[in-house]
C-alpha cells in the first residue's frame, strides 16, 4: 500500500517515514501544501498522512481541493494546532482522522490501518482467504497455520494481492503500491518478488495474467503435503 506524508518538519517526517515503511507501506514524503496536492491529483496514493501548519498551501486548504474534485482518497490529519474548532475544520472539510501532536507511532499506525480498512470496505482486521491469514498490524502471515517467513516487499505484495480478491492488477500498479518516488526499482522487480512468494506458497496460487500482471486465487483445500483437509 502506497502512503503520501505530508510533513515539513524533517525530524517528524524522518520518523514517520520509517515507521511506516517498516510497517511494510511504501511512502512518499512532500514537504508542502502544493506538492501534497500535486501528488494527490497524480494518484496512485492509497492514503494521506497531512499535516496541517504546511507551507505555500496549509492542509485545510489541500483537503478542500481534493475533495471539492471528487476525490476519495482517505486523509489522516496531524496538527499540532490545539484549538478544538482546527480539528472540526478539517473533518468537516472532508478529513478521515485526526491525530493531534505529539502523538504516539503505535496509534498512528493503528489509525492508519483502520482508515485502510474502511475504504477497502472490510471490518476484519486481518485478511483470509482459505488456508491463507495475513495480519497487517503484526506482520505475520500463515499458511494452513504454518507461519510464513516473508521479506517486507513481500509481505506487501501479499497484503495488495489478497485485498483485490482474485482481480488482476498490472505490473505497474503493483510497483506503485510498492516502491517510493526516490528508490531504485528494477524492471523486474514485481516478478521477482512474485516467483519468492509462489515458492513459499501453494503453486499456481498467484496467477500469471497475460498481457496484464496478476491476480491471486483462492487456495485450494490441498494441504502442503498433498492430503486433502
Amino acid at each position: 500500500m502506497r502512503i503520501l506524508l505530508a510533513e515539513d518538519d524533517a525530524s517528524l517526517g524522518e520518523g514517520i517515514q520509517t515507521a511506516l515503511k517498516r510497517a511494510a507501506f511504501a511512502v512518499d514524503w512532500v514537504k508542502d501544501g502544493s506538492g501534497a496536492l500535486a501528488a494527490i491529483n497524480d494518484g496512485n496514493i492509497d492514503l494521506v498522512v497531512l499535516d496541517l501548519g504546511l507551507p505555500r498551501m496549509d492542509g485545510i486548504e489541500v483537503i478542500r481541493q481534493v475533495r471539492a474534485s471528487g476525490g476519495g482518497v482517505p486523509i489522516l490529519v496531524l496538527s499540532a494546532r490545539e484549538r478544538s474548532t482546527d480539528r472540526t475544520l478539517g473533518l468537516d472539510v472532508g478529513a478521515d482522522d485526526y491525530l493531534g501532536k505529539p502523538f504516539d507511532t503505535a496509534e498512528l499506525l493503528a489509525r492508519v490501518r483502520a482508515l485502510l480498512r474502511r475504504s477497502a470496505g472490510r471490518a476484519q482486521p486481518t485478511l483470509e482467504s482459505g488456508a491463507l491469514r495475513l495480519d497487517p498490524a503484526r506482520l505475520t502471515a500463515t499458511w494452513h497455520g504454518r507461519s510464513l517467513d516473508l521479506t517486507r516487499r513481500e509481505f506487501a505484495l501479499l497484503r495488495l494481492l489478497m485485498e483485490q480478491h482474485g482481480r488482476p492488477m498490472a505490473r505497474e500498479t503493483i510497483q506503485r503500491h510498492l516502491y517510493g518516488w526516490e528508490e531504485d526499482v528494477a524492471s523486474n522487480a514485481v516478478d521477482v518478488h512474485v516467483h519468492q512468494l509462489r515458492r513459499k506458497l501453494e503453486p499456481g496460487l498467484i496467477r500469471t495474467v497475460r498481457g496484464i500482471g496478476y491476480a491471486m486465487d483462492r487456495p485450494s483445500a490441498v494441504l502442503p503435503d498433498g492430503k486433502a483437509e
